[in-house]
């Protein structure tokens, strides 16, 4: 395990707002862990803030685009379990959704990122 940091940032994790179909959810990512903290809790525990935070402002579902061995211990499943289809196709296998407290299946369709993250290609 990694030793002490005096102010300094080991990990982070950014949500921004994304639709579904017409209705505002969370895009989670990234989610980054300094090297030498990996392994140490510092993921996880960005997660389950992040997620706890999302469920206590009544947001309905969190959608990434992730590693299939790592999410699905935070309840992530396949969002096209869901109804929800990644905006590019050959995403499927690895975009993964969170249903909330709020979550509706009416919560159904193509997913959306915010403007800023469209298009970058």
């Amino acid at each position: 395990m990694a030793g002490p940091v005096a102010g300094g940032v080991v990990g982070h994790v950014v949500c921004t707002r994304a639709m579904v179909g017409g209705v505002p959810v969370l895009g989670l990512g990234p989610l980054g862990v300094l090297p030498e903290w990996q392994r140490a809790g510092v993921g996880s525990a960005l997660m389950h803030a992040v997620l706890g935070a999302a469920d206590a402002l009544d947001e309905p579902v969190v959608v990434l685009l992730g590693h299939t061995g790592y999410y699905p211990r935070f309840g992530f499943r396949p969002a096209v379990e869901l109804g929800i289809v990644p905006p590019v196709a050959e995403w499927v296998a690895h975009f993964q959704a969170r249903p909330l407290s709020a979550y509706r299946s009416a919560i159904r369709g193509d997913f959306t990122y915010a403007a800023p993250f469209r298009d970058l290609g």
